[in-house]
C-alpha cells in the first residue's frame, strides 16, 4: 500500500501489476475502489489530478493530499519528493521509513 505522504502514478501501479502499458486500466479500475483504498494517493504521470467528469472528485482528492501534507505546486505534486518507490521497502525514502 502507498504510504501516507507519499504518491505512485497510475503508470508505476501498472508496472507493479506487470502491465507496464496499462496505466490507464488502472484509472479505470480505481473508479470502483472499495472504502479504505487510498485512492486519493494515485495521481498522472505529471504529478497531476486526472481530470474526472466530477470535479468534486477532484477536489476531494486535492483536499486528501493536503492533509498528509502532500504540497501542490502549481496544481502538480512535485514527483521527486512525493513518489513512493515501491522496491525501497524498509529504507528511508522521503524522510520517512517504510515498513
Amino acid at each position: 500500500m502507498i504510504p501516507p505522504g507519499q504518491v505512485a502514478t497510475y503508470g508505476q501501479i501498472a508496472a507493479l501489476a506487470g502491465r507496464a502499458r496499462a496505466a490507464r486500466a488502472v484509472g479505470l479500475v480505481m473508479r470502483g475502489c472499495p472504502p479504505g483504498v487510498p485512492w486519493h494517493r494515485v495521481i498522472n504521470h505529471q504529478g497531476g489530478i486526472s481530470k474526472r467528469a466530477n470535479a468534486s472528485g477532484m477536489l476531494a482528492q486535492r483536499v486528501l493530499l493536503l492533509g498528509e501534507g502532500i504540497r501542490l505546486r502549481r496544481g502538480r505534486v512535485p514527483l521527486d519528493r512525493y513518489r513512493w518507490d515501491a522496491h525501497a521497502r524498509g529504507r528511508r525514502t522521503n524522510g520517512r521509513r517504510e515498513a
